[in-house]
C-alpha cells in the first residue's frame, strides 16, 4: 500500500495497524475496518457473533467506540445452508447491538465456501487514538484472551472434539472487546500501544507492534494464558495451517530459550480468531490497568512481558 500523505489520515497501512483512523473535525476522529472469515465453528448463530465481535476488535484495539457496520456475506444458493444465513446474521447483529453499534445494511455475493463478516466504523477523540506505534522501553505487556483458538477449530473440523467441548472457546471468542477498551481509557495515558491478537498469532502482532514502535520484547511462555486441552490437541496435530505459516514468520524474528517446547512455539503464533488485546502499558500503571480489567471483566488480564529498547533479536522468549 502506497503511504498517503493527506494530513486528515492519521493513522494508515504503513505501520500495519488495526484500523485506519480520518480526521473528521478537531474532536472527531473516523476508525474504520473490515473483516470477514469462514465458520470456524458449526453453529451459524455462534459464527455470526465471533464474527462481528472480530470485526469491532479492531476498534476497540484503537480506542474508539463503535457506531456502526456493515455486513459482508459471501453464501452458496444451496436452500439448506441459505437457511442457516439468517442465523448467522442474527449473531451478528445482537453483537453488534451489545457493542451499541447499528448495522444498516451490506453486501453479498454467491460464493461456495460460507463467509462472513463486516465493516465496522466508530469514533474516537483524536487526541486518545491508540496505536501500535508508541511502546516504550519498559513498558509492561498485558494480555486480555487466552490463546488456543486456531488449534481448537482445527480439531473441531478434524474431529478431535465436539462443539460442546469448544464452549468456553466459543464464549470468548464471541466476548467483545469493550471491556479491554474501557480499562485502557480509564487508565489513559499510561497505556502507551495495544493491537487485537488475530490471524498472525500473538508473535505475529506483537511483532507489527514492535516494529512499529522501534523496540524489542521479552516473553515468558510460562505466563501465557491458554484453553483447556489446547496441548493435548497440538500433540494430535490439530495445528492449522495459517499456525504453522506464522511459526516459520516468528522464527524470523524470535529467540527460542531452551525449555521453550514446540507447543509453546505453537500456541505464541497460534492463528487467533477474535482475540484479546495486546496492551503496552508503563509498569507504573499495570496494577491499575489489571485491576480495571478484572473490574469490566475481561476473559484475562496476564502479564506476559515487557518491552525493551535493545537485544540481539526482536522477541526473546524465555520458558
Amino acid at each position: 500500500m502506497p503511504h498517503v500523505a493527506d494530513p486528515r489520515v492519521l493513522v494508515d497501512a504503513a505501520t500495519r495497524d488495526d484500523a485506519a483512523v480520518y480526521l473528521l473535525s478537531e474532536d472527531r476522529a473516523l476508525v474504520a475496518s473490515v473483516d470477514f472469515f469462514a465458520p470456524i465453528v458449526d453453529d451459524p448463530y455462534s459464527f455470526g457473533a465471533i464474527a462481528a465481535a472480530n470485526a469491532f476488535s479492531d476498534l476497540y484495539a484503537m480506542g474508539a467506540k463503535p457506531l456502526l457496520a456493515l455486513n459482508l456475506v459471501a453464501w452458496p444458493r444451496d436452500p439448506e445452508l441459505l437457511a442457516l444465513l439468517g442465523e448467522t446474521l442474527r449473531g451478528g447483529i445482537e453483537t453488534a447491538q451489545h457493542a451499541g453499534a447499528l448495522v444498516l445494511g451490506g453486501h453479498s455475493i454467491d460464493d461456495p465456501e460460507p463467509k462472513y463478516g463486516m465493516v465496522a466504523l466508530g469514533e474516537v477523540h483524536p487526541s486518545r487514538v491508540i496505536t501500535n506505534s508508541g511502546a516504550r522501553d519498559g513498558d509492561v505487556l498485558v494480555l486480555t484472551k487466552p490463546l488456543g483458538t486456531g488449534i481448537l477449530s482445527t480439531a473441531l473440523k478434524n474431529g478431535l472434539m465436539a462443539e460442546d467441548d469448544m464452549a468456553a472457546a466459543v464464549t470468548v471468542m464471541s466476548t467483545l472487546n469493550a471491556g479491554a477498551a474501557q480499562a485502557m481509557a480509564e487508565i489513559g495515558s499510561a497505556v502507551h500501544a495495544a493491537t487485537d491478537v488475530t490471524g498472525f498469532g500473538l508473535l505475529g502482532h506483537l511483532r507489527n507492534l514492535l516494529e512499529a514502535s522501534g523496540q524489542c520484547a521479552r516473553l515468558s511462555a510460562g505466563a501465557i494464558p491458554t484453553f483447556d486441552r489446547v496441548r493435548e490437541l497440538i500433540n494430535q496435530n490439530a495445528v492449522p495451517g495459517g499456525t504453522k505459516t506464522n511459526f516459520a514468520a516468528a522464527n524470523e524474528v524470535a529467540h527460542w530459550a531452551d525449555g521453550v517446547s514446540e507447543s509453546d512455539m505453537l500456541l505464541l503464533t497460534d492463528a487467533q480468531t477474535s482475540g484479546g488485546l495486546l496492551i503496552a502499558v508503563d509498569p507504573s500503571a499495570v496494577a491499575a490497568l489489571v485491576q480495571a480489567l478484572n473490574k469490566h471483566e475481561t476473559p484475562c488480564a496476564a502479564i506476559i512481558g515487557e518491552v525493551v529498547e535493545r537485544l540481539d533479536t526482536l522477541i526473546e522468549v524465555a520458558a
